[in-house]
């Protein structure tokens, strides 16, 4: 399925618009994909942008077809094959031939029983949710705040929240249609509230949540941003507990200005807050990013450097692909949040390490 399906028109948001976005005409109004609108298979890939695919795994082979944006095909098999001057060689096998992996986002296609009634948080009634479908289309309750949200309203494009990304829910509503709907809160966005199916949720519980051998003190994260290494690795002592690949900052400031090195800052830091999900936004104009519900944050640099989730790119271990942050795919940052100290739990979801009695874990990143 491309862009140009399932989306609100203008028309149609200034007709909601008009109502006060509110109520019946609200639910009514909510363009949305279900889940029988994407292809069967155990494990799908979704084009981030316009994607060719070719007769073999090969960047030089001929064109079949092309992907366009949000697409969403079946993911049989990654094989490897050839992408010069790239660091990455693994592809996709798809029905219709073969798409260099870092163009696709792994996705699932996982529906869920919608829960009708919230959890009661020391926040009030609430929880948090994860997108398991490979997109859903969403409506603003409110005027868009948001950077991203305001250039997508202002274009007609659909408002969309794709898999493995996190947020608050805070209410719950039942249509004409006995379908359960969602409020989704950024409880700490911009303010925008949006309403989209249940059905494309899955309710986190505080057990997935739960911190991994909170009592060892004596843990560091090791990260090299070396544009052909980009590896993290978790050290208990002087035994690595944990490895993976992830994706640093480009060689430029978020102004532009080009550096010699990659911009994520290196040397040894401290871990001073984290947060099951959070708003990122930052640049400029033509490279600026605006990006809700990002999952898993561990700042470690006082200028909002994080190792986070990443749902619009696949490719971890090959180029500088951040503003600076660290990006990692959703289950290894999900695994490095719960390790990290101070132990973060559910309820609230958020915490200063200034604010634990635990020593906040160090990050050393290293360049080479």
């Amino acid at each position: 399925m491309n862009a140009a399906m399932n989306k609100i028109t203008r028309r149609q948001f200034l007709k909601t618009a008009a109502y006060g976005l509110g109520g019946a005409a609200l639910l009514r109004c909510v363009p949305r994909a279900s889940a029988a609108d994407f292809p069967q298979g155990e494990k799908l890939g979704r084009a981030f942008t316009m994607v060719e695919v070719k007769a073999k795994p090969d960047v030089s082979a001929q064109t079949v077809t092309v992907l366009y944006d949000d697409t969403v095909v079946p993911w049989l098999r990654e094989v490897r094959g050839v992408h010069p001057y790239r660091y990455k060689q693994q592809w996709v096998e798809i029905p219709e031939g073969y798409v260099w992996a870092s163009d696709l986002q792994p996705v699932r296609n996982q529906p869920n029983t919608p829960v009708k009634q919230l959890p009661n948080t020391s926040l009030g009634a609430g929880m948090w949710v994860e997108v398991s479908m490979p997109y859903v289309d969403v409506v603003l309750e409110n005027k868009p705040i948001s950077p991203g949200f305001k250039y997508r309203t202002a274009g007609g494009f659909p408002i969309r929240l794709y898999y493995s990304q996190v947020l608050w829910v805070d209410q719950i509503k039942t249509d004409e249609q006995n379908r359960v709907w969602y409020r989704l809160n950024e409880r700490f966005g911009y303010g925008d509230l949006m309403w989209a199916l249940g059905e494309a949720f899955r309710p986190l519980t505080p057990e997935e949540i739960t911190p991994i051998h909170p009592e060892v003190e004596e843990k560091l994260v090791v990260i090299n941003v070396e544009e052909k290494y980009q590896t993290l690795s978790c050290f208990e002592g002087n035994s690595e507990v944990y490895y993976c690949r992830i994706s640093a900052g480009k060689r430029y400031d978020p102004d532009g200005t080009p550096l010699e090195h990659s911009s994520t800052p290196t040397g040894t830091l401290n871990i001073w807050r984290k947060q099951v999900s959070t708003h990122m936004s930052g640049g400029t104009t033509g490279a600026g990013y605006d990006l809700p519900g990002i999952a898993y944050t561990a700042l470690f640099s006082g200028d909002g450097v994080a190792i986070h989730s990443t749902f619009w790119h696949n490719n971890f271990g090959g180029e500088l692909m951040s503003h600076g942050c660290v990006n990692a795919r959703p289950e290894d940052a999900k695994w490095v949040f719960r390790w990290t100290n101070p132990p973060v739990l559910y309820d609230p979801g958020d915490l200063y390490s200034k604010d634990s009695e635990i020593p906040p874990t160090k990050v050393r990143v290293l360049e080479g």
